[in-house]
């Protein structure tokens, strides 16, 4: 099994880092370039199935990069964003900051971390992620196939971790992924290889988070 781990495109609430969280932000119209760019480059990968967030920024990157092919687009909760609770629609750039002191370990001791009302923590996330991986390794099914995966993120950099086995403290690993960047995995007896991470099929100057 390869599986294809993509991060949506860009939203107009990326370009001012705002939080998403589950909130269901639309791609803007460079993120459906990045998706279609993407799609471009990973044209020649025959997929037997995509799983997606339920989110449209996720299912529409999912549609733009399978571009019409006849692979079947399936989505799953456990791969939503982070939810945020009280603090989604909260801005977390240096000019627009207007979050709690303590929303600062998100990034920098995700450990510390608490999540406000309505919202997870690390550890919530990696146990539905974690949860997610393991019942895809086990997929018969899908064992000879390629799978693409079009999620978030967070969650993004949640299942690098769980794969990675590192703690939560080592969640971010290299950092966010940029938007419609791709990350390959090989799969063999449920144990996964990460072979490539946070490659862009794209020319386009996309900054990092």
């Amino acid at each position: 099994m390869k599986l294809y781990m993509v991060r949506h495109g860009e939203t107009d609430w990326n370009k001012t880092r705002k939080l998403q969280g589950q909130v269901d932000i639309a791609l803007n119209e460079f993120g459906r370039h990045l998706a279609a760019e993407t799609g471009a480059g990973l044209s020649d990968i025959s997929f037997g199935l995509c799983i997606s967030s339920p989110l449209s920024r996720a299912v529409e990157t999912a549609e733009l990069i399978l571009n019409g092919k006849d692979v079947p687009i399936v989505t799953d909760e456990r791969i939503i964003e982070m939810a945020f609770g009280d603090w989604e629609g909260g801005c977390c750039s240096k000019e627009g900051w207007n979050l709690p002191e303590e929303f600062r370990y998100f990034f920098e001791a995700p450990e510390r971390y608490r999540a406000p009302r309505g919202g997870e923590d690390f550890y919530m996330m990696r146990e539905r992620l974690e949860d997610f991986l393991e019942e895809l390794y086990q997929r018969d099914d899908l064992r000879e196939k390629n799978v693409l995966i079009t999620t978030h993120g967070a969650a993004l950099c949640g299942m690098l971790n769980v794969m990675k086995n590192k703690p939560v403290s080592e969640y971010w690993g290299k950092g966010v992924h940029k938007n419609c960047a791709v990350t390959e995995v090989e799969v063999k007896d449920g144990l996964p290889v990460i072979l490539s991470e946070n490659l862009a099929y794209y020319k386009d100057e996309v900054k990092a988070w």
